[in-house]
Protein backbone atom coordinates (compact mmCIF):
# COMPACT_ATOMS: atom_id res chain seq x y z
CA UNK A 1 0.00 0.00 0.00
CA UNK A 2 2.58 2.05 0.96
CA UNK A 3 4.38 1.85 -2.67
CA UNK A 4 1.20 2.90 -4.28
CA UNK A 5 0.41 5.65 -2.00
CA UNK A 6 4.38 6.88 -2.74
CA UNK A 7 4.24 6.20 -6.18
CA UNK A 8 3.43 9.48 -7.91
CA UNK A 9 6.35 11.36 -5.49
CA UNK A 10 9.16 8.83 -6.32
CA UNK A 11 8.24 8.13 -9.86
CA UNK A 12 8.93 11.83 -11.24
CA UNK A 13 12.44 12.37 -8.27
CA UNK A 14 15.84 11.75 -9.62
CA UNK A 15 17.18 10.30 -6.64
CA UNK A 16 20.53 9.53 -6.55
CA UNK A 17 21.95 5.63 -6.38
CA UNK A 18 25.38 4.91 -4.38
CA UNK A 19 28.00 2.63 -6.04
CA UNK A 20 25.91 -0.20 -3.74
CA UNK A 21 22.52 0.72 -5.53
CA UNK A 22 20.33 1.59 -3.02
CA UNK A 23 18.43 5.27 -2.67
CA UNK A 24 19.52 8.05 -1.12
CA UNK A 25 17.72 11.08 0.20
CA UNK A 26 17.24 14.09 0.99
CA UNK A 27 15.69 14.06 -2.89
CA UNK A 28 17.15 16.69 -4.66
CA UNK A 29 14.57 18.24 -7.47
CA UNK A 30 11.38 16.60 -10.13
CA UNK A 31 11.96 14.84 -12.93
CA UNK A 32 10.31 12.37 -15.41
CA UNK A 33 13.80 10.45 -16.02
CA UNK A 34 12.10 7.36 -14.56
CA UNK A 35 9.08 7.13 -16.76
CA UNK A 36 11.14 7.71 -20.08
CA UNK A 37 13.56 5.19 -18.38
CA UNK A 38 10.19 2.55 -18.46
CA UNK A 39 8.80 3.62 -21.97
CA UNK A 40 12.53 3.68 -23.21
CA UNK A 41 13.04 -0.35 -21.73
CA UNK A 42 12.75 -3.19 -23.71
CA UNK A 43 12.60 -5.10 -20.93
CA UNK A 44 9.44 -3.14 -19.31
CA UNK A 45 7.76 -2.98 -22.98
CA UNK A 46 8.14 -6.48 -23.52
CA UNK A 47 6.40 -7.26 -20.08
CA UNK A 48 3.74 -4.92 -20.86
CA UNK A 49 2.69 -6.14 -24.17
CA UNK A 50 2.78 -10.15 -22.40
CA UNK A 51 0.41 -8.82 -19.79
CA UNK A 52 -2.08 -7.18 -22.52
CA UNK A 53 -1.74 -10.40 -25.16
CA UNK A 54 -2.66 -12.84 -21.69
CA UNK A 55 -5.22 -10.42 -20.22
CA UNK A 56 -7.06 -9.89 -23.46
CA UNK A 57 -6.98 -13.26 -24.24
CA UNK A 58 -7.66 -14.82 -21.30
CA UNK A 59 -10.95 -11.97 -20.87
CA UNK A 60 -12.49 -13.07 -24.13
CA UNK A 61 -12.04 -16.63 -22.92
CA UNK A 62 -13.40 -15.71 -19.45
CA UNK A 63 -16.39 -14.02 -21.30
CA UNK A 64 -17.63 -16.61 -23.60
CA UNK A 65 -17.02 -19.25 -20.54
CA UNK A 66 -19.02 -17.16 -17.71
CA UNK A 67 -21.92 -16.05 -20.28
CA UNK A 68 -22.91 -19.59 -20.69
CA UNK A 69 -22.55 -20.78 -17.28
CA UNK A 70 -24.55 -17.92 -16.41
CA UNK A 71 -27.16 -18.88 -18.89
CA UNK A 72 -27.44 -22.47 -18.28
CA UNK A 73 -27.12 -21.54 -14.21
CA UNK A 74 -30.06 -19.16 -14.56
CA UNK A 75 -32.21 -22.03 -16.29
CA UNK A 76 -31.60 -24.93 -14.41
CA UNK A 77 -33.37 -25.69 -11.79
CA UNK A 78 -32.07 -28.67 -9.26
CA UNK A 79 -31.10 -29.30 -6.19
CA UNK A 80 -27.32 -29.86 -7.64
CA UNK A 81 -27.32 -25.84 -8.90
CA UNK A 82 -25.49 -24.41 -5.04
CA UNK A 83 -23.12 -27.05 -5.47
CA UNK A 84 -22.13 -26.43 -9.01
CA UNK A 85 -22.15 -22.92 -8.53
CA UNK A 86 -19.89 -23.26 -5.83
CA UNK A 87 -17.26 -24.91 -7.83
CA UNK A 88 -18.07 -22.62 -10.60
CA UNK A 89 -16.78 -19.89 -7.87
CA UNK A 90 -13.94 -21.98 -6.27
CA UNK A 91 -11.28 -20.35 -7.73
CA UNK A 92 -12.23 -17.14 -6.07
CA UNK A 93 -12.20 -18.99 -2.52
CA UNK A 94 -9.03 -21.27 -2.94
CA UNK A 95 -5.42 -19.62 -2.14
CA UNK A 96 -3.59 -18.75 -5.47
CA UNK A 97 -0.25 -20.86 -4.44
CA UNK A 98 -2.39 -23.62 -3.98
CA UNK A 99 -4.13 -22.74 -7.26
CA UNK A 100 -0.73 -22.29 -9.04
CA UNK A 101 1.07 -25.48 -8.06
CA UNK A 102 -1.64 -27.76 -8.64
CA UNK A 103 -1.66 -26.33 -12.39
CA UNK A 104 2.49 -26.35 -12.88
CA UNK A 105 2.13 -30.17 -12.18
CA UNK A 106 -1.07 -30.93 -14.26
CA UNK A 107 0.61 -28.76 -17.09
CA UNK A 108 4.09 -29.85 -16.70
CA UNK A 109 3.13 -33.11 -18.26
CA UNK A 110 1.48 -31.42 -20.83
CA UNK A 111 4.03 -29.01 -21.64
CA UNK A 112 1.54 -26.25 -21.22
CA UNK A 113 4.15 -24.24 -18.81
CA UNK A 114 6.00 -21.87 -19.99
CA UNK A 115 4.60 -20.60 -22.90
CA UNK A 116 1.33 -18.46 -23.36
CA UNK A 117 -1.30 -20.89 -23.39
CA UNK A 118 -0.84 -22.07 -20.46
CA UNK A 119 -0.82 -18.52 -18.75
CA UNK A 120 -3.89 -17.63 -20.82
CA UNK A 121 -5.93 -21.06 -19.61
CA UNK A 122 -4.67 -20.37 -15.94
CA UNK A 123 -5.32 -17.15 -16.01
CA UNK A 124 -9.20 -17.69 -17.58
CA UNK A 125 -10.02 -19.98 -14.75
CA UNK A 126 -9.11 -17.54 -12.34
CA UNK A 127 -11.23 -14.88 -14.17
CA UNK A 128 -14.05 -16.81 -14.85
CA UNK A 129 -15.92 -16.60 -11.71
CA UNK A 130 -15.82 -12.85 -11.79
CA UNK A 131 -17.86 -12.66 -15.25
CA UNK A 132 -20.30 -15.69 -14.11
CA UNK A 133 -20.90 -13.29 -10.78
CA UNK A 134 -21.90 -9.66 -13.05
CA UNK A 135 -23.75 -11.58 -15.53
CA UNK A 136 -25.44 -13.64 -13.00
CA UNK A 137 -26.65 -10.58 -11.49
CA UNK A 138 -27.53 -9.10 -14.52
CA UNK A 139 -30.09 -11.87 -15.62
CA UNK A 140 -31.94 -12.05 -12.12
CA UNK A 141 -33.66 -8.48 -13.35
CA UNK A 142 -33.69 -10.29 -17.18
CA UNK A 143 -37.26 -11.08 -18.09
CA UNK A 144 -37.32 -14.50 -19.57
CA UNK A 145 -40.03 -14.52 -21.54
CA UNK A 146 -38.27 -12.20 -23.84
CA UNK A 147 -36.46 -14.45 -24.90
CA UNK A 148 -39.38 -17.44 -24.62
CA UNK A 149 -41.84 -14.72 -26.88
CA UNK A 150 -38.33 -14.28 -29.82
CA UNK A 151 -38.54 -18.52 -29.74
CA UNK A 152 -42.23 -18.34 -30.35
CA UNK A 153 -42.23 -16.13 -33.31
CA UNK A 154 -39.50 -18.47 -34.57
CA UNK A 155 -36.22 -16.80 -33.92
CA UNK A 156 -33.45 -19.86 -33.29
CA UNK A 157 -31.52 -19.86 -29.94
CA UNK A 158 -28.36 -18.07 -31.45
CA UNK A 159 -30.74 -15.14 -32.84
CA UNK A 160 -32.79 -14.55 -29.82
CA UNK A 161 -29.27 -14.30 -27.71
CA UNK A 162 -27.99 -12.18 -30.01
CA UNK A 163 -31.13 -9.84 -30.30
CA UNK A 164 -32.64 -10.06 -27.12
CA UNK A 165 -30.26 -11.25 -24.25
CA UNK A 166 -26.75 -10.10 -25.22
CA UNK A 167 -28.12 -6.12 -25.47
CA UNK A 168 -29.61 -6.34 -22.31
CA UNK A 169 -27.03 -8.47 -20.34
CA UNK A 170 -23.97 -6.54 -22.14
CA UNK A 171 -23.13 -3.73 -19.37
CA UNK A 172 -23.17 -7.00 -17.08
CA UNK A 173 -20.58 -8.81 -19.52
CA UNK A 174 -18.75 -5.95 -20.53
CA UNK A 175 -18.00 -5.11 -16.57
CA UNK A 176 -17.06 -9.08 -15.95
CA UNK A 177 -14.83 -8.38 -18.84
CA UNK A 178 -13.01 -5.57 -16.91
CA UNK A 179 -13.00 -7.52 -13.71
CA UNK A 180 -11.47 -10.73 -15.67
CA UNK A 181 -8.97 -8.23 -17.58
CA UNK A 182 -7.95 -7.25 -14.21
CA UNK A 183 -7.67 -10.15 -12.69
CA UNK A 184 -4.83 -11.21 -15.76
CA UNK A 185 -3.31 -8.26 -15.31
CA UNK A 186 -2.49 -8.18 -11.53
CA UNK A 187 -1.82 -11.78 -11.44
CA UNK A 188 1.54 -12.87 -10.76
CA UNK A 189 1.81 -15.88 -8.80
CA UNK A 190 0.78 -18.01 -11.05
CA UNK A 191 3.78 -16.13 -13.66
CA UNK A 192 5.70 -17.27 -11.28
CA UNK A 193 5.40 -20.93 -11.74
CA UNK A 194 4.16 -21.24 -15.51
CA UNK A 195 5.88 -18.52 -17.33
CA UNK A 196 9.38 -18.70 -18.76
CA UNK A 197 11.60 -15.98 -19.88
CA UNK A 198 9.49 -14.90 -22.89
CA UNK A 199 6.42 -14.83 -20.55
CA UNK A 200 7.50 -12.55 -18.34
CA UNK A 201 4.45 -9.41 -17.06
CA UNK A 202 4.35 -6.50 -15.55
CA UNK A 203 3.61 -7.78 -12.10
CA UNK A 204 6.19 -10.25 -12.25
CA UNK A 205 8.97 -7.39 -13.31
CA UNK A 206 7.72 -5.59 -10.79
CA UNK A 207 8.41 -8.49 -7.99
CA UNK A 208 11.74 -9.22 -9.52
CA UNK A 209 12.59 -5.86 -9.50
CA UNK A 210 11.80 -5.34 -5.96
CA UNK A 211 13.71 -8.43 -5.11
CA UNK A 212 16.83 -7.98 -7.06
CA UNK A 213 17.14 -4.36 -8.20
CA UNK A 214 15.62 -1.57 -6.63
CA UNK A 215 14.61 1.40 -8.89
CA UNK A 216 12.63 4.44 -8.91
CA UNK A 217 11.46 2.93 -12.44
CA UNK A 218 9.26 0.41 -10.01
CA UNK A 219 7.04 3.16 -8.96
CA UNK A 220 6.75 4.69 -11.81
CA UNK A 221 5.50 1.49 -13.07
CA UNK A 222 2.91 1.51 -10.12
CA UNK A 223 1.50 5.03 -10.93
CA UNK A 224 0.97 3.65 -14.57
CA UNK A 225 -0.89 0.36 -13.37
CA UNK A 226 -2.86 3.05 -10.88
CA UNK A 227 -3.93 4.96 -13.35
CA UNK A 228 -5.37 1.85 -15.65
CA UNK A 229 -7.56 0.47 -12.38
CA UNK A 230 -8.89 4.66 -12.21
CA UNK A 231 -9.64 4.24 -15.68
CA UNK A 232 -11.28 1.03 -15.32
CA UNK A 233 -12.86 1.57 -12.01
CA UNK A 234 -14.68 4.82 -13.91
CA UNK A 235 -15.75 2.78 -17.10
CA UNK A 236 -17.63 0.12 -14.19
CA UNK A 237 -19.40 3.14 -12.37
CA UNK A 238 -20.63 4.25 -15.96
CA UNK A 239 -21.66 0.85 -16.70
CA UNK A 240 -23.38 0.77 -13.46
CA UNK A 241 -25.37 3.72 -14.31
CA UNK A 242 -26.23 2.63 -18.19
CA UNK A 243 -27.46 -0.60 -16.41
CA UNK A 244 -29.73 1.36 -14.16
CA UNK A 245 -30.63 3.48 -16.81
CA UNK A 246 -31.65 0.59 -18.97
CA UNK A 247 -33.62 -1.47 -15.81
CA UNK A 248 -35.95 1.67 -15.17
CA UNK A 249 -37.09 2.04 -19.12
CA UNK A 250 -37.79 -1.26 -18.79
CA UNK A 251 -40.11 -1.02 -15.35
Amino acid sequence: MFIFLMAPILAIVPLSFSSSTYLTYPLPGLSLRWYEDFLGSARWMNALKNSVIIGVASSMLSMALGTLASLGLAQWKSKWKPLVLAIVLSPMVVPVVITAVGVYFFFAPLGLTGNYLGLILVHTALATPFVVITVSATLQSFDMTLAKAAASLGAPPLLTFRKVILPLILPGLASGALFAFATSFDEVVTVLFLAGPEQRTLPREMFSGIRENISPTITAVAVVLTVISVCMLSTLEILRRRNERLKGNAE
